[in-house]
């Protein structure tokens, strides 16, 4: 009887025992190669299989070089990369796999799972590495080859043969924290209609191709990008909205620095549905070709309740530049921007000289352009405050070089259906501010500094109702005896 007892006392101990899964796998356990040579693509998306059929865990890559093809993130399943592995990407464009709502491709790819992380382990966490110039130029040469159909503008590849180095579509609750990305053959990481993100002190180092925004956020819905450095040849923190039926809303970026060879802090191009409820706080730009922060609506979506405090920006090309299009001739909307505790010096050279992959030179004639808040006759942008703003400029608008004066204000295109940038209307007339077809304006605490003297008037204000400029200062070498703004309609 006592025996009997004990039997199943061991019996029920080794079940329980056999239920007790360990919660950490490490990768060698499933014979995936560190050697940096051996294609671990199958190896490795076995193991998340298995973890993610045993209810959930953490696949660890210990030091090493572990190359691979597409991979896919399961619901619950962990991937940790400790400091001194690196994860890289397959130089041959057929080793990767698409998603099937999109049709994009990527390095590691997850779709419509939940409970996904991916973060690294010992002080500055593992890497992921895109090799994205040898795959990018691969990518080309298989067109040369005649195995891939693409125009070929530039002798570059388009966007939708370069792989992504990771996109989540259609994920909850998703954690990526401490990991480097870097050398992408397109854009870097991907986050589209994705609920509840989480992403802390992941840097991105990725100017290795073109297109290479280094975060987009699209259409996501609860996103908090924290504690990060991106330094991009496109656009660094990029948010989006693909889908008329979706919005990119309730997100927050904060703590982060950005560097890129186009805008710093974008929300667009493409805005079908639209932003909403956007929090960007206490942030860094710095050698960057276009604008520090840029706001456009110009694909028939909304765009509203944004607030942008403490943006510091040093060495950009422009500093504010809020912009309504009708690119698909739809009305788009904007309302409710707050610009605050801005500090910004406009670069009077290419602020990314010397860098890989440098934004174009700009057709001329074009002297330094001034911030943007420009709407349409039709839609115009509504209830903008700017406060406790300091952007210092090149000055040294030359009129002998490139002239529009205060009375050619009707000459500066409308541009509804143009790419928005912040050089679209060319020449303008103001080297501070020029305000456009806004409807509720604020402007309080606002210094402009002019390091040499421009011919144009700092502020310019046309067609704005119900506006309110208090505490304006304006510094220009021998332009006292110039009005600071000029107001019509």
């Amino acid at each position: 009887m006592k025996r009997t007892i004990l039997t199943l006392l061991l019996i029920a101990s080794l079940q329980a025992l056999a239920q007790e899964k360990p919660k950490y796998y490490n990768a060698s356990l499933f014979g995936i190669r560190s050697d940096g040579v051996t294609m671990n693509t199958r190896s490795i998306q076995y193991a998340i299989d298995w973890i993610a059929e045993q209810g959930g865990g953490t696949l660890r890559f210990w030091v090493g070089r572990y190359l691979t093809g597409s991979i896919h993130l399961k619901s619950n399943v962990t991937i940790e990369l400790v400091e001194g592995a690196v994860l890289v990407g397959s130089t041959n464009p057929f080793d990767y796999d698409r998603l099937e709502a999109t049709n994009d491709h990527a390095l590691i790819l997850a779709e419509g799972v939940e409970n996904i992380r991916l973060i690294g382990y010992y002080n500055s966490g593992g890497v992921i590495d895109g090799q994205g110039r040898e795959l990018g130029n691969n990518c080309t040469d298989l067109v040369h080859k005649g195995l891939l159909n693409d125009r070929l503008s530039n002798d570059r590849v388009g966007e939708s043969f370069r792989p992504r180095l990771l996109i989540f579509r259609e994920c909850k609750n998703v954690e990526v924290d401490n990991v480097t990305f870097r050398n992408a053959a397109n854009w870097v990481t991907m986050y589209d209609q994705c609920e509840n993100v989480k992403v802390n002190n992941v840097r991105i180092q990725s100017t290795a191709f073109w297109n290479n925004d280094g975060i987009d956020i699209v259409d996501c819905n609860g996103f908090l990008l924290t504690n990060s450095y991106i330094n991009s040849s496109d656009d660094a923190i990029c948010l989006k909205s693909h889908s008329a039926k979706k919005l990119c809303q309730n997100i927050e970026v904060r703590n982060c620095t950005a560097r890129s060879s186009a805008s710093g802090i974008k929300f667009g191009t493409m805005g079908a549905g639209g932003f909403k409820n956007v929090k960007i706080i206490n942030n860094t730009v710095y050698d960057t070709y276009r604008s520090a922060i840029t706001i456009q609506s110009v694909d028939g979506g909304i765009c509203e309740d944004i607030v942008v405090d403490s943006l510091h920006a040093t060495n950009v090309g422009n500093a504010i530049y809020l912009n309504i299009g009708a690119r698909r001739d739809k009305q788009s909307f904007m309302q409710n921007i707050t610009i605050r505790n801005m500090v910004c010096e406009v670069a009077a050279n290419k602020p990314d000289a010397g860098y890989e992959y440098e934004g174009p030179i700009e057709d001329l004639p074009r002297n330094i352009s001034p911030c943007g808040i420009i709407g349409l006759k039709d839609s115009k942008i509504k209830n903008v405050t700017l406060e406790n703003i300091d952007i210092t400029f090149p000055g040294g608008g030359d009129p002998n070089y490139a002239h529009r004066g205060l009375d050619e204000l009707d000459k500066v295109p409308e541009m509804p259906k143009a790419y928005p940038e912040f050089s679209q209307h060319m020449e303008l007339p103001a080297w501070g501010f020029y305000v456009r077809h806004v409807d509720g304006l604020v402007m309080k605490g606002i210094k402009l500094t002019a390091l040499e003297k421009d011919y144009r008037t700092a502020v310019v204000i046309d067609d704005v109702k119900n506006h309110e400029i208090s505490t304006l200062q304006v510094y220009e070498p021998n332009g006292d005896k110039k009005d600071a703004i000029f107001v019509r309609n």
